[in-house]
């Protein structure tokens, strides 16, 4: 075993985890031993992934994925993360299923589960309902296990929620450290999470929160820029005032993407809608009010336009630190003159950086991979250690 894994499984034994038989559900709720050991076993994934040499886990055994929302980059993130430890997939299709015929979650959720190890949910659309039902999916089939019915309790994994990805945003503080050489040299650096212009509406608060709720832990200067009227969840700017307190590093909420830029060493520009907007959103789909929904598209729309300024582009890069600030996005991102005529991003901006995206998302499939070990196979450090020995 190469001396840089000798000393990456010897520190991650030093981390106190307790992450075995619980869901993987918000960063927030778990310690920062556990988040540095999802980072530090995804980078040992994707060591052994690149060395062709397998981790697989299981003999038996199924995954099951549940996408409220449409999806790429996290839905095939699952399925190879899973299929790689040795587990078959099936993505349920609730449009197929009994839940029309009235079948209710608690009943869903066992019914999944009789030989199912982790089960695997994104559900963005409904502000205030993506993550209550992750949390019911996980008491169901923690009663299931609890009374004999299911032999294994699988663990529930976000994959997108309405306050959260954590998958993604851990992704992202991976392309961090490795960009900057450790998690201790984030300390102080400048990150701005900005707004930015898109032809369309409706897009999830959830990476932006999942950003500023992950990453003022780790000491940086978060600046959360967008402008008046694009708010994000109360609870989430309280909960990162709180972090960016504790861990010696700022966060602060302005209304200048340019003032977000000046001196950032990494910038993260993506569109979103505010929550007074979502939660106008999900009364109107409940109501399955199309010319409701049509109406407030319209509004939103008109109210974006007034902001097309709001983009990344090579002046506002240039005033970053070193005029060299890592650009990062999740995407995929509204390109200017490529995906749509004014968005996020310039052509040129997006081109400079374009693979460096995809390494960020690179590590997603490992991220995940990481998360299902730590929360399905008992010792999942010694048994990986002894894979990779072999």
């Amino acid at each position: 075993m190469e001396s840089t894994l000798k000393h990456q499984f010897e520190q991650l034994k030093r981390l106190q985890t307790d992450l075995y038989g619980r869901d993987f559900l918000l960063t927030w709720q778990h310690c920062q031993a556990e988040i540095q050991a999802a980072l530090s076993i995804a980078e040992i994934l994707k060591k052994l992934h690149a060395s062709g040499k397998s981790f697989r886990m299981f003999d038996t055994g199924l995954a099951v994925s549940i996408f409220r929302d449409q999806s790429t980059r996290t839905r095939l993130s699952f399925a190879s993360a899973v299929n790689a430890l040795g587990l078959g997939l099936s993505e349920f299709d609730e449009s197929k299923s009994q839940i029309a015929h009235g079948e209710t979650v608690r009943e869903t959720a066992n019914m999944i589960s009789f030989m199912t190890e982790v089960i695997g949910i994104r559900d963005d659309i409904f502000l205030g309902q993506g993550h209550a039902y992750m949390k019911e999916v996980g008491a169901a089939v923690e009663e299931g296990f609890n009374e004999g019915v299911l032999h294994r309790r699988p663990s529930v994994i976000n994959l997108q929620c309405d306050k959260d990805h954590p998958t993604q945003t851990l992704a992202d503080l991976l392309h961090l450290k490795n960009h900057f050489g450790s998690l201790e040299n984030l300390q102080g650096k400048k990150i701005a999470m900005t707004w930015a212009y898109s032809p369309s509406y409706g897009k999830p608060l959830s990476v932006h929160q999942g950003i500023i709720g992950l990453l003022t832990r780790f000491g940086m200067d978060v600046t959360l820029a967008y402008p008046e009227g694009y708010h994000l969840l109360p609870e989430v700017i309280d909960l990162a005032k709180q972090n960016a307190a504790a861990s010696g590093g700022q966060f602060n909420v302005i209304h200048d993407m340019q003032e977000a830029f000046h001196d950032a060493v990494a910038v993260y520009p993506k569109s979103w809608a505010s929550f007074e907007v979502m939660q106008r959103r999900t009364d109107l789909l409940h109501k399955e009010d199309q010319l409701g929904l049509e109406d407030l598209e319209k509004e939103c729309l008109s109210e974006n336009a007034k902001h097309r300024d709001w983009e990344c582009n090579e002046s506002n890069m240039g005033i970053t630190a070193n005029g060299d600030a890592l650009y990062l996005h999740c995407l995929p991102a509204d390109i200017t003159n490529v995906s749509c005529s004014s968005g996020e991003v310039s052509r040129a901006v997006f081109n400079k950086h374009r693979l460096n995206t995809y390494l960020q998302a690179s590590n997603k499939p490992f991220i995940i991979a990481a998360l299902v070990l730590l929360t399905r196979v008992q010792n999942a450090i010694d048994k990986l250690e002894a894979i990779s020995d072999s």
